[in-house]
């Protein structure tokens, strides 16, 4: 959930930074799990300057280009101008060069100092979709301003710069999902008051059509309220509210619906606008059709109702599935000049049902089936009403309809402070437990010295019993201030497993072995000239024996290579030249603080990975095999690698470095020759050095399994063209960064290097597959996804898209 810091200032004065204010709502239970920055022009306009046009002159080779020099206060610079209103004397917006420029219909470029036709040119005299502006590109923009030459763009082009918490809601918190839920948690936590617009009579303003409401089941439908305005103007929002959408990820429809969606996440309050005229008969019917009649929303999707559904309907049928999603025949058009506002209060698990029967997830199903405030409806209703008032030029033709025949009540509960002393674990004043539950608008009665009874209004589905009372002033005087005893007994605290270091290793030897694997157990004393003669390893910190048995057994060993090596020799040497081998052991060295012990894990591949058969011909290991087998590894331990390097240096001829954070995880390569010969290995071996003791820590257990998604995963394709220096590992770790939790999967499918293509430059075709866990993919949020990545490709590592 997005919640905007501008916005809650209108709610309380708020002086801390966004990052306070998140660490105080994560405190609380809120839990921020990042925090974004918002410009409602993207790159707010950075590098764009008002410049003045001191000449202009045609260019003496390009009939459609003018030469210009503009004083840009900071200096006068030549720029060569292709628009046809360019004029000298006019004000303009000049992109300075080393300008990041966002367009408005094409992608991001940057402005640098050039040669047109033979001319200099130090930068570009811009039109308003050249900088996200606007769509037109006729000319430039003239601007009627006397600001001084060389001041910034943004001061004036108004530019909305916003912070925007994403919060990960509980399922519990139905009351926290909106901007008025959260400054209510800020308004405890900070101790300040909640500045709430008043509520305020609507009058009747003209006359018009009415509309009668029948609900048939209360129980389904408790509370439902609605009014009808008139004389309205479909058109664009003022902009500071698409700004607002926007930052929270929703793009303006119309002036109409961005206000029911602005009060949705505002106030909590799901609203929803039918057209008046295209109800039959002006009456709503709030209750259930059949099963199996066919229901046509507003994606143009015929459905089959379950007949447990709630729906909204006229004496001809349905016109929305009530509190999940409008209807085809009955929403907002550019044409209507009417409309009736609903604003209900509908009982969750009916809305539960039906969203999950449909599978659909919207906003307002969202907050429906947790549960909304029941005394909320006509108060967001008088707000939305005000909007349309200014907004769209809507007039009230009705009074409001009210339907509440049987009031939701507040909860009773009785606390007593002998719980709340020996829940939270500390002793807590009497008046500091009244002042948080009063800032959370939870009232105090009937209080005594043992107790009280608390009457917690109905907007706090999870505040039903005294635990919740309890939890609710913990989380606001804060878990941090709760001193752990120092007799505490750690029967009171959660015990975290413990690893089972052996169970580990043999369960993934187990996985090796079924993988064809033999198990390696070889000696820890090694031939001092193995660190003599191998160039990788350091004589000053190998561990030497010192009532040696023999000379070829001195040192310990500072590697599992050569050990591993020798049984490799021993084999080839008997004929058995396919080998695939694994072992877990120990390597020794000097430190400055004395000896270190280091266990590790060393696989090892020679020869053919298959034997030669009828079926296919047998076909040497190669670097993909090793690599896959410890990206099996690695998958298998849940360890993620943060870095991947290549590895060009003994022991290897080549090889990947792989890294956790600033640690070795380990090392995989092709073994150098050099190494083979000190261990009279005569055929290639592909080895991999990983740190078992980092592995072992880093390790969340082995892989968990989840359901498979009811929701369909979808597949889109994409060839980069790249420099041959850009890695596959930057490749993906760009798009997994762009493609965000949509994207569960990335595949090569073809590599191409050759003359079709520069040669300093390679292809790459690649498969992204992508997948919502909650919704099914709609064609606009899977072009959105691909953009974010066509454009992170192109922008971080220079990437030219193959159509």
């Amino acid at each position: 959930m997005k919640i905007s810091i501008n916005r809650l200032k209108k709610y309380l004065a708020l002086t801390e930074s966004p990052e306070e204010i998140g660490a105080l709502l994560t405190r609380s239970g809120l839990e921020v799990e990042g925090i974004e920055e918002f410009e409602s022009v993207p790159g707010g306009l950075q590098g764009i300057v008002i410049g003045e046009v001191l000449t202009c002159e045609k260019h003496p080779d390009a009939d459609k280009l003018s030469l210009t020099t503009v004083d840009i206060g900071s200096a006068i610079v030549p720029i060569v101008c292709g628009a046809p209103n360019v004029a000298k004397g006019q004000k303009v917006l000049v992109a300075t060069v080393g300008a990041k420029l966002f367009p408005t219909e094409s992608e991001p470029f940057e402005i640098k100092k050039a040669k047109i036709r033979g001319q200099v040119s130090e930068g570009m005299i811009c039109a308003e979709d050249e900088i996200g502006l606007g769509k037109s590109h006729a000319g430039i923009m003239v601007l009627d301003t006397n600001l001084a030459n060389g001041t910034p763009a943004s001061e004036y082009v108004e530019v909305a710069q916003d912070n925007i918490l994403e919060i990960g809601l509980t399922p519990n918190r139905a009351d926290a999902a909106s901007h008025l839920g959260v400054a209510r948690d800020l308004k405890a936590l900070l101790g300040r008051e909640i500045c709430l617009d008043s509520e305020q009579d609507l009058k009747v303003e003209t006359s018009g059509p009415q509309i009668s409401v029948e609900i048939q089941n209360s129980a389904d439908c408790p509370r439902y309220s609605g009014v009808v305005i008139t004389d309205l103007t479909i058109g664009p929002s003022p902009q500071w509210l698409q700004n607002f959408l926007r930052s929270l990820d929703l793009e303006p429809i119309n002036n109409v619906v961005d206000i029911t969606n602005f009060i949705l996440h505002d106030l909590g309050q799901p609203l929803h606008a039918f057209d008046a005229d295209r109800i039959s008969e002006g009456k709503i019917i709030v209750g259930k059709l059949p099963k199996g009649t066919p229901f046509v929303t507003l994606d143009d999707k015929e459905r089959k109702l379950s007949g447990e559904e709630l729906m909204i309907c006229d004496p001809k049928g349905g016109l929305c599935i009530g509190g999940i999603f409008g209807g085809k025949g009955s929403g907002v058009s550019d044409s209507t000049k009417t409309i009736f506002l609903e604003s209900a209060y509908f009982s969750p698990d009916v809305i539960r049902k039906g969203s999950q029967f449909h599978g659909l997830k919207t906003d307002a199903s969202f907050r429906f089936e947790r549960g909304t405030d029941p005394n909320m409806p006509v108060y967001a209703l008088k707000q939305a009403v005000k909007l349309l008032q200014e907004f769209a030029g809507g007039k009230v033709c009705s009074e409001i309809i009210d339907l509440y025949p049987e009031r939701v009540q507040d909860f009773v509960i009785q606390v007593t402070y002998g719980h709340i002393n020996r829940l939270i674990g500390k002793k807590i004043d009497p008046s500091e437990v009244k002042s948080i539950l009063e800032s959370l608008d939870i009232r105090v009665e009937n209080e005594t010295e043992a107790g009280f009874r608390a009457i917690v209004k109905p907007y706090r589905v999870d505040v039903t019993r005294e635990a919740d009372i309890i939890e609710e002033v913990l989380r606001i005087h804060g878990f941090h201030q709760v001193e752990l005893s120092e007799n505490l007994s750690t029967d009171y605290l959660a015990e975290h497993p413990v690893k089972d270091l052996n169970k580990l290793q043999y369960r993934l030897s187990e996985i090796l072995a079924g993988l064809g694997y033999f198990e390696l157990i070889t000696n820890s004393l090694t031939k001092p000239s193995y660190v003599e003669k191998s160039g990788f390893l350091d004589a000053s910190q190998s561990v030497e024996i010192y009532n040696k048995l023999s000379e070829d057994l001195g040192v310990m060993r500072q590697t599992l290579l050569f050990s591993g090596l020798e049984v490799l020799a021993h084999n080839i040497n008997r004929r058995q030249t396919d080998l695939k081998c694994f072992e877990f052991g120990t390597i020794y060295s000097k430190g400055e603080t004395g000896y270190l012990e280091n266990r590790r894990l060393a696989i090892f591949h020679s020869g053919n990975r298959s034997a030669e058969s009828w079926i296919e011909q047998s076909k040497a290991f190669a670097f993909a095999d090793i690599y896959s087998i410890v990206e099996k590894i690695l998958e298998k331990l849940n360890i993620e690698p943060s870095a991947i390097s290549i590895v060009e240096s003994a022991p290897f001829t080549y090889g990947l470095h792989l890294k956790s954070g600033e640690k070795e995880l380990g090392t995989i390569g092709l073994v150098d020759e050099k190494m083979l010969k000190l261990a009279e290995v005569r055929q290639e071996v592909w080895f991999a050095d990983l740190n078992w003791d980092l592995l072992c820590k880093k390790a969340l257990g082995l892989k968990k399994y989840q359901e498979i998604s009811k929701f369909p995963e979808v597949r889109r394709d994409l060839s980069l063209v790249i420099d041959k220096a850009v890695s596959y590992d930057q490749v993906k770790s760009v798009a997994e960064k762009a493609g965000g939790k949509l994207l569960r999967k990335i595949g090569v499918f073809d590599v191409y290097q050759g003359d079709k293509i520069d040669p300093s430059k390679k292809a790459y075709a690649l498969s992204f597959h992508l997948q919502d866990q909650e919704n099914t993919l709609t064609d606009k949020v899977i072009d959105k996804t691909m953009s974010r990545l066509i454009q992170a490709f192109e922008n971080e590592v220079g990437a030219l898209i193959r159509t």
